[in-house]
């Protein structure tokens, strides 16, 4: 339809102006030439990559850059979030009048058609303004029928769902990179966990130079594909050496070991075996499982069924936090603090900014695995988080656009009220303030531990 087109002009680009810099239009109003826009504009913009060249020379230097990109990639998924919106609702020929990252001051921004994009001062999340998002948004009478309520019932759902959608999608491209790189676990493969030293000698492990991560994959020439095989070589050839086969990444290794009678072996003081274990040759090593990388197509199903797995423990775990265990449990955390245990098996709770750049250098140091696990992990939480049906959740404009679909009778729309509907919204809202307050005590005062450790 024509109303949906929108004209394409030049970029503008606007910073802060001062009175000088600033023109009268003909309705009295004070606006910025172009010239002036790109002016300033450009001179905010050098500040502000300024700024981030400091930043990320100054976490260069303190050893925090792998956190810094951990950080910067959750703010790139916030705003590929806003980005679902954009396109769904531009696609619906709604008027998008801002595109923005961060709250606050504007510290830097440019004007393309009817759109203005930018930065602003606090990086804390991101935003689409389309107009018309609610019965009450008082919007010019020309733009009417490009306002959001406006349109039909499947753009309105499509826009309220989009955010969401994205997180979805993302979550799945990262599951997806996790099993086809990181691999999963497989009680096929046999990793060497960690490498003991024998009480007054070398074990053979050790004097044959074998170290954690590497995988054995074959033991006198026969391919290991249980522990069974492994622990018959080595528990009946005490005294005779074994041949072992390795995988390090892509090399190939091999090392002769001699296993010694375990019953007679003490680490630290203590008997390596059980007491009253039967004579049996150990080398020294302990055994975990290993994982194995997929290739792209088996890579695809497992990344849908780990998607849905990871959906249903979210959906049940925040069923958990909002039941009135759930919440005893939450306030118990102030009342008595010290029952918070600072190591990984502590119970999973909201988390705020601080706590999520914990996560986040914590993930960093782990590695790639844990990086990519932490980013999946946002996603599908954020996803399932902002469905929830009550405003100002997308989730509740999409309950506000089927209700007022199933209320509307053809040829006279239905439109919601939604002022009878701000007592909830403001109580939503003091919940989010709540527990985000609460979440950042917690995290300052009483900070998990590693989950990744």
């Amino acid at each position: 339809m024509s109303e949906g087109r929108t004209k394409i002009s030049e970029p503008v680009v606007r910073g802060d102006l001062d009175e000088e810099a600033k023109t009268s239009t003909s309705d009295g109003t004070n606006e910025p030439t172009l010239a002036q826009s790109r002016n300033f504009g450009g001179r905010n913009l050098v500040r502000l990559l300024l700024v981030l060249a400091i930043v990320i020379y100054g976490s260069y230097l303190l050893g925090i850059l792998a956190t810094l990109g951990v950080v910067a990639a959750i703010v790139a998924m916030i705003m590929v979030h806003e980005f679902g919106h954009y396109l769904t609702a531009k696609f619906s020929h709604m008027k998008v009048t801002e595109y923005f990252l961060g709250f606050g001051p504007r510290i830097w921004s440019f004007r393309y058609g009817e759109t203005e994009y930018g930065i602003k001062a606090l990086p804390l999340g991101g935003y689409v303004k389309i107009i018309g998002m609610s019965s009450a948004e008082e919007v010019d009478p020309s733009d009417e029928n490009r306002t959001y309520r406006h349109a039909s019932f499947p753009r309105r759902f499509a826009v309220g769902i989009a955010g969401s959608f994205m997180h979805f999608v993302m979550a799945f491209g990262l599951l997806v990179i996790f099993f086809a790189t990181v691999g999963q676990p497989s009680p096929h493969v046999l990793e060497i966990g960690s490498v003991a030293h024998f009480q007054g000698s070398r074990s053979p492990a050790v004097a044959a130079g074998l170290r954690p991560g590497e995988v054995i994959t074959a033991v006198n020439g026969r391919p290991v594909r249980s522990a069974n095989v492994l622990v018959d070589a080595l528990g009946n050839g005490v005294g005779r050496p074994v041949r072992l086969t390795l995988q390090e990444g892509s090399k190939i290794l091999h090392a002769v070991v001699t296993p010694v009678d375990g019953t007679k072996v003490r680490v630290n003081g203590h008997a390596y075996l059980p007491a009253n274990s039967k004579s049996r040759g150990v080398i020294g090593v302990s055994l975990v499982e290993g994982t194995t990388n997929e290739a792209f197509l088996p890579a695809l199903g497992s990344a849908v069924h780990e998607l849905g797995t990871v959906s249903s423990v979210t959906v049940t775990s925040l069923l958990s936090h909002f039941s009135p265990h759930g919440i005893s449990t939450y306030l118990n955390q102030f009342v008595h603090p010290s029952t918070n245990v600072n190591s990984a098996g502590v119970q999973s709770r909201f988390a705020s900014p601080v706590g999520i750049v914990r996560y986040a250098a914590d993930a960093a140091a782990s590695g790639w695995p844990a990086i990519l696990w932490l980013l999946m992990s946002i996603n599908v939480f954020v996803g399932i988080f902002n469905m929830v049906p009550l405003l100002p959740l997308d989730g509740g404009h999409v309950v506000i656009a089927i209700y007022e679909r199933i209320r509307s009778r053809k040829g006279r729309p239905y439109r919601v009220d939604v002022m009878k509907l701000m007592p909830v919204t403001y109580a939503v809202i003091l919940v989010l303030v709540l527990l985000s307050v609460s979440a950042l005590y917690l995290d300052i005062t009483h900070p998990v531990g590693n989950p990744f450790g």
